[in-house]
């Protein structure tokens, strides 16, 4: 479905190539670009104007090269793709949301802490009343869902939504996506987390049996990844639009979607890996620094492809047996204090020994139809044993 899309863009890049004559060749390949742009633009309205919505082929624009191209085409696009009702949105928080909540104060601690997330040469003002937004956003939604835990880092994730699409839309869309893609990370524990990295280790066997044995010899795990997963490379990329397209990428893709990303980026950087010292924190320190000029558009076919090839539902029993290989012990991740910042729990390089909590990881789930899992059961729980593709998730609401 991907390369259907994608097929018709090459095909007007080709009709482009051919009316070239002369001139200089800049110019042309703007003209180029410009022209394919208009196009992805045409057939993306097109979608949207359909009725129903045709989002299969939003989808696909999110994939494709590209993915949605500006923040006016996401703010009419990422709604559909988690199946928000846009004419029913919720109403703005109250001031009282805040009193006797739980997680106040370390939302509060967070989000002070997250200046970075925001539009370099915003006035302060301006940035002082979205951070204000972006706490009620999160408090609104942990009150509506008891169900859900607050971790650091969520408000990485909350922010960007914020910043794209406003603050009654941001909830209700952040809301839908934390009951699917992130409802492992908000479990009282971090086990369902560990287990969706546990994935990691198999994708990097089956493409690079070389760099797969090199990490094993290095013990480094897969705690380096945690940040990007559990906040969907919002904590880590310095450059608001690289995150924008990775978001257009994983809204209109599978849950896991974000570990394959994980995947890849190490196979991208696997020669650096090679020639590091065979040394748990030196390949960790490596790691856990992204380069900021990766490759994102290669990247993200990469990802697509290793998806379609290697299914979670092809990969789970590895997942599992790395699991019960662990040679920590599976403790809860509440034994880490919450006054321990999220930088020092999850991506400190000098850190030798990690905390067993973020290492050990849980057994095999039980092989279980998500059709008859209850409410209770998390969203990866329930469908990591198949391997729904990009267009089957914004429908497979609990």
């Amino acid at each position: 479905m991907l390369y259907s899309f994608e097929q018709d863009m090459k095909k007007g890049r080709k009709h482009q190539q051919g009316a070239r004559v002369n001139g200089n060749g800049n110019a042309q390949q703007h003209g180029e670009h410009e022209s394919w742009k208009k196009l992805k633009l045409v057939q993306i309205h097109q979608a949207l104007n359909c009725d129903p919505v045709d989002i299969e082929t939003l989808r696909r624009a999110a994939v494709s090269e590209g993915g949605l191209l500006t923040d006016e085409i996401r703010r009419k696009v990422w709604p559909k793709l988690l199946s928000v009702n846009v004419y029913n949105l919720p109403a703005k928080p109250t001031k009282d949301i805040r009193e006797n909540h739980k997680d106040f104060n370390q939302v509060l601690l967070d989000v002070r802490r997250s200046m970075k997330r925001f539009p370099r040469g915003m006035r302060v003002d301006e940035r002082q009343v979205l951070q204000e937004q972006l706490i009620d956003i999160i408090l609104v939604v942990l009150q509506k869902n008891p169900a859900l835990h607050y971790y650091q880092g969520y408000h990485d994730i909350v922010v960007t939504f914020l910043l794209v699409v406003g603050e009654r839309m941001a909830i209700a869309m952040v809301e839908t996506l934390s009951n699917h893609h992130l409802r492992d990370f908000m479990d009282p524990t971090m086990d369902s987390t560990k287990h969706i990295l546990n994935y990691l280790m198999p994708i990097l066997e089956q493409v690079d049996p070389q760099l797969h044995e090199f990490m094993l010899r290095a013990e480094v795990g897969t705690i380096f990844a945690l940040s990007w997963l559990i906040t969907w490379y919002g904590h880590v990329l310095s450059e608001f639009r690289h995150v924008l397209r990775l978001y257009d990428f994983f809204l209109a893709s599978h849950p896991l979607m974000a570990i394959y990303f994980a995947a890849v980026i190490v196979l991208h950087r696997e020669k650096e890996v090679k020639q590091t010292e065979c040394d748990m924190a030196m390949v960790h320190q490596l790691l856990s620094k992204i380069p900021q000029d990766l490759p994102y558009e290669e990247l993200i076919t990469q990802a697509h492809c290793l998806f379609t090839r290697y299914p979670p539902s092809l990969l789970a029993k590895r997942a599992a047996l790395q699991s019960r290989n662990s040679p920590y012990p599976s403790t809860s991740a509440a034994v880490i204090p919450r006054s321990v910042s999220f930088h020092q729990r999850c991506s400190h390089p000098s850190v030798r020994i990690l905390p067993p909590a973020l290492q050990s990881s849980l057994g095999p789930y039980p092989s279980t139809s998500a059709t008859v899992m209850p409410r209770s059961v998390s969203f990866h729980q329930r469908y990591s044993h198949s391997s729904p593709g990009v267009n089957d998730i914004a429908d497979k609401r609990p």
